[in-house]
């Protein structure tokens, strides 16, 4: 009988739990780059609500219906899961990166990018 091992719960709960956090953070953020910054939402929104998906078919019992090799699907979800998020993680740092680079709105007036709020906020979404 397939089960559910207490490391590989711990691991779909975190990813819930950071997935989360990324979620409220970048969506917390006023968005200087809407394109960079809507893929770091659809790789949090997504990867969280897999993640749901895959512990439910665990908890309710559907692994053992299923007939399909769960140490690689499982390796197979992370990986891309890992890599979807560092392509996220560097955008959303590029993002960042642009803190103290001033918009010009004409020959006398400037204003940041990203005010020092938006900056924390979106540093702690980067890491």
């Amino acid at each position: 009988e397939l089960k559910l091992s207490l490391s590989s719960s711990s691991v779909f709960l975190s990813l819930q739990l950071f997935g989360t956090i990324v979620w409220i953070l970048v969506a917390s953020t006023r968005v200087p780059l809407p394109l960079l910054q809507g893929w770091v939402m659809f790789v949090a929104v997504t990867a969280w609500f897999l993640s749901i998906v895959f512990l439910c078919v665990f908890l309710f019992g559907y692994a053992n219906r299923i007939a399909v090799n769960w140490n690689q699907m499982d390796f197979l979800f992370h990986g891309a899961t890992f890599v979807f998020y560092f392509g996220a993680f560097l955008l959303q740092a590029a993002t960042t990166s642009l803190h103290y680079f001033p918009r010009k709105f004409n020959s006398t007036t400037y204003e940041k990018i990203l005010e020092d709020h938006d900056y924390n906020i979106s540093i702690a979404a980067s890491v």
